[in-house]
């Protein structure tokens, strides 16, 4: 039997960046709850060892009883068990059910362990070595467990800010890419290394994947993490336009992005405010943010119950709209319809 590349019907879409402060948790968080608003089925992967993401939907009761220690698989780390001790393959994940058109596998601190099994594995996979590719692909295959008890329309899969061994198997069982950036010079040298290593994960894992034996049967990722836009995070609350941001920078970043992570050619000035792989300008909330963290919902689902009063109803409505154009661009550009 042949492997059979399933990422592509499964609507995969991570959320990446290798410089941390960007906003990309919330951004997951806020996406997730928003395609389930929207009537889709959706899965989120923690695949973050820090596993903030985790915290962001869970309350701290539920948090003790997901990360106790008795062997029950609960979390990603838990899927995990038997391949990080060498003595089987991965478990089944338990979806957390947040609400029933949307779940979560959990995120776990100890997925840090899991990075030098990854690391001696990926040039294992070059000799053909089945245990390897079974090391390499366990994200995906325990991502589409999930998804397949869910019968989840879209994957959302989190990792951290780091171009380490377990961010590689992540992206690997993404077919999309979205970077999230924060304005900032930063920006810039993170992307052009950003641009380098998904091409390079890309090859590295082509290459690998033509190795796998004919007789050897295994969920294979696509690999293809092709680069899905940027979204701009955490700007001013009083810029209304990409350029009031800084227009130099706003210029920089197109460019930087398009010749780093697109591999694209750019003529010599880009008009940002016109750059197609713009997904959207997202403003601070200044105080929506830690209103909706005590709230434990999303910022645009706040009432005045929560303490969303006065000129905050007006910044409520103001963030849906926001996040509902941004995930209508994103579900086009992963062939997912919204309701």
């Amino acid at each position: 039997m042949t492997a059979t590349p399933t990422t592509a019907a499964m609507k995969s879409i991570a959320f990446f960046n290798n410089k941390g402060g960007v906003g990309k948790t919330s951004l997951v968080y806020h996406l997730a709850w928003m395609y389930a608003d929207h009537g889709l089925k959706v899965l989120v992967a923690d695949l973050d060892p820090q596993a903030n993401l985790t915290s962001m939907f869970l309350d701290e009761d539920r948090l003790v009883s997901l990360w106790s220690d008795d062997g029950e698989p609960r979390t990603i780390r838990d899927c995990l068990r038997p391949l990080m001790s060498r003595q089987g393959d991965i478990l089944e994940p338990v979806v957390e059910r947040l609400q029933p058109t949307l779940g979560l596998i959990p995120g776990h601190l100890g997925l840090s362990r899991f990075e030098d099994l990854l690391s001696e594995n990926w040039p294992k996979c070059l000799d053909g070595q089945e245990a390897a590719f079974r090391v390499m692909t366990a994200f995906h295959r325990i991502i589409l467990s999930g998804a397949r008890q869910m019968e989840a329309d879209l994957v959302l899969i989190n990792v951290g800010p780091n171009l380490g061994a377990i961010n590689r198997a992540a992206l690997i069982a993404a077919a999309q890419v979205v970077i999230p950036l924060a304005p900032g010079l930063c920006a810039l040298s993170a992307l052009c290394d950003l641009g380098l290593t998904l091409r390079a994960w890309r090859q590295g894992w082509e290459v690998r994947a033509k190795a796998l034996p004919a007789e050897v049967s295994i969920e294979m990722p696509s690999g293809e993490m092709r680069p899905a836009g940027y979204v701009v995070t955490q700007h001013s609350a009083h810029a209304s336009s990409f350029a009031e941001v800084s227009p130099a920078w706003g210029d920089q970043v197109s460019r930087v992005y398009r010749e780093s992570v697109q591999g694209e050619s750019c003529p010599s000035h880009v008009n940002p405010g016109d750059d197609p792989h713009r997904l959207a300008l997202l403003r601070h909330y200044r105080s929506l943010m830690p209103m909706a963290m005590d709230a434990h919902k999303p910022m645009f689902f706040l009432k005045p119950a929560d303490g969303a009063i006065g000129s905050h109803i007006d910044a409520v409505r103001a963030c849906y709209q926001d996040f509902e154009t941004l995930a209508r661009k994103i579900a086009a550009n992963a062939n997912v319809t919204m309701g």
